[in-house]
């Protein structure tokens, strides 16, 4: 098997692992605060243990600047993780997770405004035409305005994180020759302090099996997804990448029709298409004055935690 296609086999996997995220978050039944915090917490023990495996702490590369970059992405994770779980509750999987795919967008738009990163007209036009098949995917009615329901609220929470998601993408761009194996434990490891005034353990007595959902989404979508993830990454072109990344949404919305019965209506579905020609769009455009992507020691694209993607997430 060649590098490339060992690369795509991993990425693969980890988009389908992404794209049962939300019904690991559901099943668990319990709130997005206590997921997300044991979601770090497992998922600190899964990634720790495997770069002290790998001895990856010696040498981290890490400088007091670089370390500080790496908590500020943490703590944009970990909320992003958050609102896109209350989300899910408020919406629906699909439609919060199709809705939260907008991060390239936030990234772009994000970029040209704090660190005046070049916009081009013709990113501008995809933009434009990505929040068309946002409008038509959310099925928001004038009646979601008026009536104070809570699917409105779901749809803002899916776009909140996803801003989230799009600064912590920014924060750790900025991050050289540090493992991204090593970034992502430290922003699982800045959510364990960060989430515990949050955390409700009374809530959490006689869970039983569903302490089983909650292992999961550490050691499975946060460690063996990331570990997968970075691997792929240092052997695929960015153009697969892009493609692969829509495995995770597609995976999500046959999760929650199958096991829940949710599904968008057509006129959602029109929608669809437009968010992923245009992300495809933005994100393989040229941008002949952008700075190469910085490599980490490994020779790795840096990348932010991701959940679905990942990501970090990548949800």
């Amino acid at each position: 098997m060649t590098p490339e296609n060992k690369g795509t086999a991993q990425l693969t996997i980890a988009m389908v692992l992404s794209g049962t995220l939300g019904l690991f978050v559901v099943e668990s039944g319990a709130s997005p605060f206590n997921v997300v915090f044991f979601r770090v917490l497992f998922g600190a023990l899964a990634l720790g243990t495997y770069v002290v495996a790998r001895g990856w702490l010696r040498g981290h590369g890490f400088t007091p600047r670089t370390l500080g970059l790496a908590v500020l992405g943490g703590v944009f994770i970990v909320f992003n993780w958050v609102l896109l779980f209350e989300s899910y509750r408020n919406t629906s999987i699909s439609v919060a997770t199709v809705v939260y795919h907008t991060q390239p967008f936030y990234v772009v738009l994000l970029g040209a405004l704090l660190f005046r990163e070049r916009l081009t007209a013709a990113k501008a036009g995809w933009i434009g035409v990505a929040f068309a098949g946002l409008v038509l995917v959310s099925g928001v009615t004038p009646a979601d305005f008026t009536g104070g329901g809570s699917y409105l609220t779901g749809i803002g929470q899916a776009l909140l994180a996803a801003l989230l998601y799009g600064l912590s993408t920014l924060v750790t761009k900025r991050i050289t020759g540090v493992r991204p194996h090593l970034i992502a434990l430290v922003q699982v490891l800045v959510g364990i302090p960060l989430l515990l005034p949050f955390a409700d353990f009374g809530a959490m007595r006689g869970t039983g099996w569903d302490w089983g959902w909650l292992a999961g989404l550490g050691l499975i979508h946060t460690g063996v997804m990331y570990v997968l993830m970075y691997a792929a990454y240092a052997k695929l072109p960015t153009a697969k990448i892009a493609v692969l990344a829509f495995v995770y949404p597609a995976v999500a919305m046959v999760m929650d029709w199958a096991v829940y019965g949710h599904h968008i209506g057509l006129v959602q579905a029109l929608g669809v298409p437009l968010i992923v020609a245009a992300s495809l769009k933005v994100t393989l455009a040229r941008t002949p004055a952008a700075a190469p992507a910085p490599r980490t020691a490994a020779r790795a694209p840096e990348a932010a935690s991701r959940t679905a993607t990942p990501a970090a997430s990548e949800a």
